[in-house]
């Protein structure tokens, strides 16, 4: 009501008294100014009266719609109240919603064990059908129906889900029984057919004749067609395990005598009838008259497989692809070996120049493969060409040939040589000078090398020369080679060489135990081996084909030849210092030599060393290169006579008599070794003293000075370096004072002097 509100807007106290300020609290209002304001108020009351009595005038139908509306909504909700108060009263009184939940329960509990009732119903009758199928197939097999049992087998075999994935947890068990009925029966059936198809074919080894019966009979079953059978076992999945015994059969006994003999095989075919039906099919096999001597193409071999393979095709399965099919996939791996083994590997050619002429064997070879696909005996779909790819790829096989006789023949040598030199030859460091100036004859030539890189000669075994000499020849072959023979060629010479390695050091473990020239030669062998495996990737690499110059290398393996002639060296050396050791040990320290019996084992002790050093020097010297021989003398020299010296020195009382017989055994020992230190000097053309490659050799001679030298002398000579020169320790000389001279204030002195 806008007009309403606007009047009451209107009504301004300030406008009523407008001659008076409200604001001053200091002026009161007076009582004219009240009744002013009082009539005013009134006569404003009055105009608001009567507008709002003018207005509901106005608006009486709508608020009398509006106050009828509110009277209808206030009688609508107390019904709504009362029908509520019912309603609880009434739930109050009996539970309706538990009665309802129990009676949905109920139904839905029904309805659960009508359907499991209904479920196992439809179990019982599927197990049921399945029993009575199984029992069909049974009842087919024994009438001689194969290929209705054959076809009930299949149909149970998807019912029961046989072959896929593995049995659910929770599966009825009658579903697991029923597998196993049907595997039984499956058995059975497999089995009948597979009898059936034994009988079907047959080989009579008199007559040398190939039978297929086309009419069959197994126990009380008579006359089942060969057709049959076949269907059968297509239908069931077994052809492959019904074909395989005959399939053994033909191969052993038609088939390889087609490729093993096909200069003889004639195969002949012929049929029997009975009341104009063919009744069986026969294929003899005869001698031919008219044979070949030399099957060079394989025209023989290719003609009579062929002709076998026909006869298979139309009398034993009929012309139907699928068992064709089947009948090669079990024979055709084995042919195709057969004629590989027997035919294709003998005629590769042994000579690069004769790879031309093997064109003849591959376009046969190749005609062949197609009349097996033709005749669907090979899948079309089959890209493998097992015969062809083997001939077409004569020139790997040329080369894999070749590398089995290289190795064969690196082998051979290795074996057969007895790593011994010549009589009559022996290395004498004078007679080959390294400048080359004197000439190795043809007889030394085998056993006398010129190492590559030192330019010294060196004697080595045959089977090292020769084994290079063969390494070589490959390699040139290499050079002049097609990429794929040129890869094999290389590998030969590697594995040649590897052959060495594993081959050598067993042959020789024996002797390599031992002291002798075996071991000797194998040092040799593998520094000659070494230095010529080095100069090979030099002398050949640039003229081997550019597709294997990439990993042509040999030098990873000739360290190998360098360890292991360091290693055989080291094994020697050490063996001839452990026997000398021994010797030494029976000495017993050299102890009390001036009583006889002890003198006597020092001495022969000293003999045995002297006997064994000597045998080594005879042993080593002919063989090993003069600074090697040289080289190993001296350690093991060095070792004698530092045990010697030592031993002596730790001897803690000598009588006079008991140094004189020391010097004797050192003064024996000098003097028969004298000759084996003499060989030493004029060993290589180094001029360095002996007495710095065996230190122990001047201290070992000044020994056998000290042993009847005063005392004075002895000190004389420390003080003046002589002794420290020749690798005398100051303990070592004390302890040799105090064991030779006795206790007295000279010896104090002295002790003294070299203690200061």
């Amino acid at each position: 009501m806008p007009e309403i509100d606007a009047l009451f807007e209107s009504i301004n106290i300030r406008d009523l008294l407008s001659g008076h300020d409200l604001n001053d609290p200091t002026t009161p209002l007076s009582a004219p100014d009240l009744r002013l304001l009082i009539n005013r108020l009134d006569s404003h009351s009055l105009r608001i009266k009567s507008k709002v009595q003018s207005y509901l005038v106005e608006h009486h139908s709508e608020f009398s719609d509006l106050f009828s509306t509110c009277q209808d909504a206030v009688s609508r909700t107390r019904l709504i109240s009362g029908d509520v108060s019912d309603v609880v009263e009434l739930i109050s009184d009996r539970p309706i919603d538990v009665e309802i939940r129990r009676v949905v329960e109920e139904i839905t509990e029904k309805t659960r064990e009508v359907k499991v009732k209904r479920e196992s119903l439809e179990v019982v009758s599927a197990v049921v059908g399945i029993c009575e199928a199984v029992e069909e197939a049974k009842e087919a097999l024994k009438g001689g129906r194969f290929r209705f049992a054959a076809e009930r087998v299949r149909e149970l075999k998807g019912v029961l889900r046989v072959g896929e994935e593995e049995e659910e947890e929770g599966e009825p068990v009658a579903y697991v029984l029923l597998r196993k009925g049907w595997s039984h029966c499956f058995d059975e059936i497999q089995e009948v057919l597979a009898k059936f198809m034994e009988s079907a074919v047959s080989f009579e080894m008199d007559s040398r004749k190939l039978r297929i019966s086309y009419q069959l009979s197994v126990g009380e079953t008579t006359g089942i067609a060969l057709t049959t059978v076949l269907e059968a076992m297509e239908v069931i999945g077994m052809l492959d395990y019904g074909l395989a015994k005959a399939a053994d059969a033909i191969f052993k006994h038609v088939i390889t005598p087609a490729v093993t003999h096909a200069s003889t095989f004639n195969a002949v075919e012929d049929s029997c009838k009975t009341s104009g039906d063919v009744t069986e099919a026969t294929l003899k096999l005869e001698q031919s008259s008219d044979h070949k001597t030399e099957d060079v193409d394989g025209d023989a071999i290719y003609s009579g497989i062929l002709k076998v393979v026909k006869f298979i095709c139309s009398s034993l399965c009929f012309g139907n692809v699928t068992w064709i099919h089947s009948f090669g996939r079990l024979t055709w791996p084995r042919i195709s070996e057969l004629i590989i083994s027997k035919f294709l590997s003998k005629v590769v050619p042994e000579d690069a120049s004769k790879l031309a002429d093997f064109q003849k064997v591959i376009e046969r070879t190749s005609q062949f493969e197609t009349a097996l696909k033709e005749l669907s005996f090979i899948s079309p779909s089959d890209t493998e060409g097992r015969l062809s790819r083997y001939a077409e790829n004569v020139e790997v096989h040329f080369a894999s040939r070749k590398k089995i006789e290289i190795l064969a023949k690196a082998r051979s040598l290795l074996l057969q040589c007895n790593f011994t030199i010549p009589k009559g030859l022996a290395m004498r460091n004078a007679s080959f000078k390294s400048d080359g100036a004197e000439s190795i004859d043809e007889n030394s030539s085998k056993h006398i090398v010129r190492l590559l890189f030192t330019s010294e000669t060196c004697m080595v075994s045959e089977a090292a020369s020769q084994l290079m000499h063969l390494v070589h020849k490959t390699l040139e072959d290499v050079c002049v080679s097609s990429a794929r023979v040129a890869s094999e060629f290389y590998h030969a010479a590697r594995d040649s060489l590897l052959l060495y390695e594993a081959v050598v050091p067993v042959k020789l473990e024996k002797q390599l135990n031992g002291i002798n020239q075996a071991a000797a030669l194998l040092h040799n062998d593998c520094l000659y081996l070494f230095e010529e495996i080095l100069g090979l990737a030099f002398e050949y690499r640039d003229s081997f084909p550019s597709s294997i110059k990439e990993y042509a290398v040999f030098a990873d393996v000739a360290p190998r030849f360098k360890l292991m002639a360091e290693e055989v060296l080291q094994r020697q050396v050490q063996l001839v210092i452990s026997n000398l050791q021994e010797a030494i040990d029976s000495a017993d320290g050299f102890q009390d030599t001036h009583q006889i019996n002890q003198f006597e084992s020092a001495k022969f002790s000293i003999e045995q060393v002297v006997f064994s050093l000597e045998k080594v020097h005879m042993i080593w010297e002919p063989v090993l290169r003069p600074k090697t021989y040289k080289q190993s003398m001296c350690v093991i020299l060095e070792s004698v006579f530092r045990r010697i010296t030592r031993d002596i020195l730790l001897l803690d009382d000598m009588a006079a008599d008991e140094t004189f017989q020391l010097q004797r055994l050192i003064h024996l020992m000098m003097e028969n070794l004298s000759s084996l230190l003499g060989s030493l000097k004029s060993a290589d053309d180094s001029s360095r003293p002996l007495d710095d490659l065996i230190p122990s050799l001047r201290k070992t001679q000044k020994l056998a000075e000290l042993l009847d030298m005063p005392l004075k002398s002895i000190t004389s000579a420390w003080e003046s370096g002589e002794l420290f020169s020749c690798n005398f320790t100051r303990t070592e000389v004390q302890d040799f004072i105090k064991a030779i001279f006795a206790d007295s204030p000279l010896r104090k002195e002295c002790l003294w002097r070299i203690e200061d």
